[in-house]
């Protein structure tokens, strides 16, 4: 029998989601970087949890979120993430 492998959660805070709608971009979106293996968005509070089963690449996370068409305020641990796609700090 094998052993249960441990999970990852990191939580991410992100802006500009309104509606359900997006909720579901960022979730679809989240959900196809290597290794994730969960996503839960919370709309009321910008949270973005993701579940892994070892370590994810931040700056994936961040670029999943700009391409659904959100930015990544803060990333785990309250950290800022990495300068936006162009360079000012945003995406579009």
């Amino acid at each position: 029998m094998t052993a249960p492998t441990a999970q990852t959660l990191s939580t991410y805070t992100v802006s500009g989601m309104t509606c359900g709608h997006c909720v579901s971009s960022v979730s679809a979106e989240v959900g196809k970087v290597p290794g994730v293996t969960g996503v839960e968005v919370a709309l009321e509070t910008g949270l973005v949890i993701v579940t892994s089963d070892g370590p994810v690449d931040g700056a994936a996370v961040t670029a999943a979120v700009a391409e659904a068409g959100y930015e990544v305020v803060a990333g785990p641990e309250g950290e800022a993430p990495a300068a936006g796609c162009c360079g000012s700090g945003g995406c579009h």
